[in-house]
C-alpha cells in the first residue's frame, strides 16, 4: 500500500505525521509508524530500528515540515522501536524520553533515556502536548502517549491494527496486559495510533473487544485442559490455538504461556513439572 511507503511523509492531522520504517513482516505488519508530532518544534514517537536510511527519512520530514526534532519519545525498548533513538539524537540532539531496557535478548540494551519518563509524564510546548501512561502487560516499561489536541493515543504495541499483540513472558504479563487495557477506557480518546497499522476509530469498542477476545481465549483454555490425556505446553497449544493457523504456533505459544501464568497466579490451575491440570482436580 503506498500510504505504508517506506519512507513516504504522510500527514495525518494538522499536528501528527508519519514516515514508515522498512522492516514490514509477520511480527511488524506493514512496518513500524515513526511519528512526528508538531511543525515547528517536533517530537518522534518510535524512531524505529537503527536504519541510517529511516532515521534520514524521518530528518527529511521534519525538515520538509521546516521544524526541528527536539525530543525522542519511545513507547517501549522492543527491537523494532527504540534503537534508532541513539542515532536520531546523534544527528539532531533531540532529548530521548522513556523508560530503560528490562533484562532479555528482545530489548534495546543500549537504549539510554535522557529522561525517564513514569506514568502521567508530559511533554508540552506551545503548538501540542503529551502525558506518558504506563501500560505494561506486552513489555513491562510500555508506555502510551496521549497528544491531548486531538485525543489521539499512540498505543505503540498496547493495541495493534489487525493484529493480536504477543504477550510473551517472563517480561510479557496477561494480569498487567488487561489491567493496562482497563486503565485506558478512564482516558478521553478519540482515535488510536498504533505502532504498526492504520489509525482506529471506535477507541472503546477496540479496547473492550481486546479484553473480550483475550478472557475468550483463556476460557477455552480451561476448557481444553481437562480433555487432554498429556497436558503439557504443545498439546495445549494445538488445541487451544486449533483456530489459528499452525506455522503461528510458536509465536501463539508465547501468548499461552501468559495466559496460563495467569491462571496459575488466580489459583484456577496448577503444574506439576511441565503439566498443566485444573486447581482441585
Amino acid at each position: 500500500m503506498s500510504e505504508f511507503m517506506p519512507g513516504k511523509l504522510v500527514n495525518l492531522s494538522r499536528l501528527v505525521h508519519r514516515v514508515v520504517a522498512n522492516n514490514a513482516g509477520m511480527m511488524t505488519g506493514t512496518g513500524t509508524n515513526s511519528y512526528l508530532i508538531g511543525n515547528q518544534q517536533i517530537a518522534i514517537i518510535d524512531p524505529g530500528p537503527a536504519n541510517p536510511k529511516h532515521i534520514d527519512a524521518i530528518i527529511e520530514a521534519a525538515e520538509s515540515l521546516q521544524g526541528k526534532i527536539q525530543w525522542i519519545l519511545c513507547t517501549h525498548t522492543h527491537l523494532d522501536h527504540s534503537p534508532g533513538a541513539a542515532l536520531l539524537k546523534e544527528k539532531t540532539g533531540a532529548v530521548i524520553c522513556g523508560q530503560p531496557a528490562p533484562p532479555g535478548n528482545s530489548q534495546d540494551a543500549n537504549f539510554q533515556p535522557d529522561q525517564h519518563w513514569q506514568d502521567s509524564s508530559e511533554l508540552a510546548c506551545e503548538e501540542f502536548s503529551i502525558s506518558a501512561i504506563h501500560t505494561p502487560g506486552h513489555a513491562s516499561n510500555h508506555l502510551c502517549f496521549l497528544l491531548h489536541d486531538e485525543n489521539l493515543l499512540f498505543t505503540g504495541d498496547h493495541i495493534m491494527s489487525g493484529s493480536t499483540v504477543v504477550i510473551s513472558p517472563p517480561d510479557g504479563n496477561m494480569v498487567q496486559y488487561l489491567a493496562s487495557l482497563e486503565k485506558l477506557k478512564s482516558y478521553p480518546i478519540d482515535n488510536l495510533a498504533p505502532a504498526h497499522g492504520g489509525i482506529l476509530a471506535k477507541p472503546l469498542e477496540i479496547i473492550e473487544g481486546t479484553i473480550a477476545h483475550r478472557l475468550k481465549r483463556e476460557k477455552k483454555v480451561l476448557e481444553r485442559i481437562p480433555t487432554l490425556t498429556t497436558c503439557d505446553i504443545e498439546s495445549l497449544t494445538t488445541s487451544v490455538y486449533d483456530d489459528v493457523p499452525v506455522f503461528l504456533h510458536p509465536i501463539a505459544k508465547m501468548s499461552l504461556m501468559a495466559h496460563l501464568a495467569k491462571l496459575e497466579e488466580e489459583n484456577r490451575i496448577s503444574r506439576k513439572e511441565s503439566l498443566w491440570s485444573l486447581e482441585n482436580t
